[in-house]
């Protein structure tokens, strides 16, 4: 079995550090025999997508077995080695069983009710009652989440309105908490974030219509935010596209104009945020550093916005970092990381499951 050895600074740290890697393991005890992939530089554990959709085609639709693997392999070369898919409408189970591309944490498939998301994505469910069902077996599916949508435009108001009564929301959540899932939900507008936050959800995704009052709430339970603001780009183009409903596409605009304030506000007030792309549909794949830039405009320093795509991802996901024992995975700069998207996203070495690829820029 081929050893490797490592050293340079490992981030958020500054000290420098010695690790081999026999496996997929990472030790911070001496291995003999050790082949040396660097001996300087900055060291990152893998970094992380916490929403992205594996299978969703960009530009909508549904990918085959092969389109998926390209998107992973996508992910791979960014550096992002570990993806929430944060709902697909495929399974890619068996891309677990390709040595060379991310692990992934699954969250089932959407959950929506009819003509209320984007067609073929969800699982429908026709009665609200059904819901805590939906959700079970959904947890069931995945590994260890489930996706909710929260609100979605109802056509026959022309506006953002929630899906779930709040009774059904919290008898839901209760229920994939039995089976040891947590819970997500998307959530544009401000009407869905209350009941989903007062009945215990564990994150929201995007939250652009969080006010005072649902980010205070959100701090109290402890509930994480993925703003995903690279997706946020794309209101403008969405209210564009929906002359037939005025009020939802001024909603979104306004939603959009302020996005910039609103996720700051949620960061201030010590709301924990991760770093997610909506990778999938709109976004395309490979976008992860791109959303770490964008979480410094909201005031996150350098550093802290890559953990929030890397070491404190990981955390928050049950998953290790570089530690003794850990799994191999991690990333190897020449140049500091948090200088930049352009340098986040070309790692010079790569190594995913113990295996070291290195890259040229």
């Amino acid at each position: 079995m081929a050893v490797f050895h490592v050293r340079g600074r490992v981030l958020p740290g500054t000290a420098y550090v010695d690790l081999w890697i026999s496996g997929d393991t990472i030790s911070l005890r001496p291995i003999a025999n050790a082949e040396t992939l660097a001996d300087d530089g900055w060291i990152v554990p893998g970094l992380v997508d916490a929403h992205c959709h594996v299978g969703i085609k960009y530009g909508g639709g549904h990918e085959d077995l092969a389109g998926s693997i390209a998107q992973a392999e996508v992910e791979r070369d960014v550096g992002a080695l570990l993806l929430r898919d944060a709902g697909s409408p495929v399974d890619t189970r068996s891309l677990d069983d390709l040595d060379d591309l991310p692990r992934i944490i699954r969250a089932g498939r959407h959950i929506a009710s009819p003509k209320r998301y984007i067609p073929g994505l969800a699982v429908d469910i026709e009665d609200d009652s059904q819901l805590p069902e939906a959700v079970r077996q959904q947890a069931r599916i995945g590994d260890g989440w489930v996706k909710l949508v929260g609100d979605w435009i109802d056509r026959s108001v022309g506006d953002l309105r929630p899906l779930w009564d709040d009774k059904i929301v919290k008898e839901a959540i209760d229920a994939a908490h039995d089976e040891g899932a947590r819970v997500t939900a998307h959530v544009f507008g401000e009407d869905a974030l209350p009941g989903l936050i007062a009945a215990g959800i564990d994150c929201i995704e995007h939250g652009t219509g969080l006010t005072d009052e649902t980010v205070e709430m959100m701090v109290a339970h402890g509930t994480a935010l993925v703003p995903t603001l690279i997706n946020i780009e794309t209101f403008p183009s969405i209210a564009a596209s929906a002359t037939k409903y005025p009020v939802y596409a001024r909603h979104m605009l306004e939603l959009h104009g302020r996005v910039s304030e609103t996720i700051a506000h949620a960061h201030d007030a010590g709301v924990p945020i991760f770093a997610g792309t909506d990778a999938g549909g709109s976004i395309r794949h490979g976008r992860i550093a791109d959303e770490v830039h964008a979480l410094t405009g909201i005031g996150m320093s350098p550093t802290d916005a890559l953990g929030a795509a890397s070491w404190s991802a990981r955390e928050w996901l049950g998953r290790r970092g570089i530690e003794h024992g850990a799994p191999a995975d991690l990333l190897v700069y020449t140049q500091d990381p948090r200088t930049g998207p352009d340098v986040l996203s070309s790692p010079d070495i790569v190594v995913l499951r113990g295996i070291p690829s290195t890259r040229s820029r």
